[in-house]
């Protein structure tokens, strides 16, 4: 990013009914606070007031079920003791005048059985990631080969994305993301190259977006459709995707995403997660034609682009991720021209209740710089 202002990137607006100061998000980021009971903690609450500036922060990815952990030390919303903590520390943010969206993760694959005391991974299909394999407690351990799930065990995955969001309402959060991007088990269930199921969850398109639909008409249930939003990610190679048919895959999905009135659909245009090269980078304008409601566009976006995307009319939000670490006053630099500080690459995963790298980085001081 640079000093160039962005002046529309800066202008208030509303996702549905919900009002923002700015239309810039701030990016969901793993930073592995908690501890192994994955209660979130007082300093994730200080981090994240230090960034309510953003128009809407959208949470680190936080696991719906102990099935779903795969990574150490993040953030769950299935127990009374997380729901519990995530109760302070939306309150936090909200005494900062910040809005926050709780974003709901299942790992699927990308995940390794010592997370959930010894039980096979899960995914749509039995087919193991390639790639050099999973940070755990013990160090980092090869990919495992997932069990597919049984047909009969969907309604309990649809079940477990209810339940946290039950709790995401009880505890305060503005809404909920769905996470369906990135290689995790929705993204999974989505992708003909993790799916090849033959039940009605796999085959066709239709088939391919069962699960995220019944998950959508449930959460939507819990919480009006405007709190609900859903995360796609049409050209990531992260977690080894990547699908032959991902244009026409992820236009059918955002198509059919359209009807139920989201608070937003979070596009991964930019190509920063890396690109699988299996055609044209999908773009916003794409999906503004099949999805009419607010849209957020997200990954490797500068002030310049950000507020190209947003002129343009191709996006109504940008999701910043990696600038929001070493910047907590990120709004404030850019409305000012004020330059940005970098974050330490090294200090991004400091591990459990760890300042360094996380609420330590200070505000612009004008004068220290004259």
């Amino acid at each position: 990013m640079s000093t160039f202002i962005p002046t529309r990137l800066l202008e208030g607006t509303s996702l549905r009914n919900l009002p923002v100061a700015n239309r810039i998000a701030m990016a969901p980021m793993t930073r592995a606070r908690t501890g192994k009971d994955r209660v979130p903690t007082a300093i994730m609450g200080e981090h994240y007031a230090q960034r309510a500036g953003a128009g809407l922060i959208v949470t680190e990815a936080t696991t719906v079920s102990a099935q779903g952990n795969g990574w150490v030390n993040t953030p769950g919303i299935y127990t009374d003791a997380q729901e519990a903590a995530w109760k302070d520390v939306v309150k936090t943010i909200h005494d900062a005048g910040g809005r926050v969206f709780l974003q709901l993760w299942h790992c699927g694959r990308a995940a390794h059985s010592s997370f959930n005391g010894g039980e096979a991974i899960v995914a749509p299909s039995a087919i193991k990631m390639a790639g050099e394999g999973v940070h755990t407690y013990d160090g980092k351990q090869p990919h495992e080969t997932p069990r597919a799930l049984e047909t009969d065990e969907l309604p309990g995955i649809v079940a477990d994305y209810v339940q946290a969001a039950e709790r995401a309402k009880r505890a305060g959060f503005d809404g909920v993301e769905i996470h369906s991007a990135n290689g995790y088990l929705l993204d999974e269930f989505l992708q003909s190259k993790t799916n090849q199921r033959t039940d009605q969850y796999g085959g066709s398109l239709e088939n391919r977006f069962r699960l995220l639909r019944e998950i959508v008409e449930a959460v939507t249930k819990v919480l009006p459709a405007e709190q609900v939003a859903v995360r796609l990610s049409p050209n990531g190679v992260f977690n080894d995707m990547g699908s032959p048919d991902f244009r026409e895959t992820f236009l059918y999905a955002a198509k059919e995403l359209n009807a139920y009135g989201l608070g937003y659909l979070h596009v991964m245009d930019g190509l920063g997660f890396g690109f699988h090269e299996l055609g044209e980078p999908m773009t916003l304008p794409e999906f503004r034609e099949v999805f009419d409601g607010p849209l957020m566009g997200n990954c490797g976006y500068d002030a310049e682009t950000a507020e190209a995307a947003i002129a343009s009319g191709a996006a109504d939000m940008i999701a910043i991720g990696r600038p929001f670490i070493g910047n907590p006053d990120l709004i404030d630099r850019l409305r000012n021209g004020w330059p940005l500080a970098e974050s330490d690459q090294s200090s991004w995963y400091s591990g459990e209740h760890a300042s360094e790298g996380y609420t330590d980085y200070p505000t612009y001081q004008p004068e220290a710089a004259v």
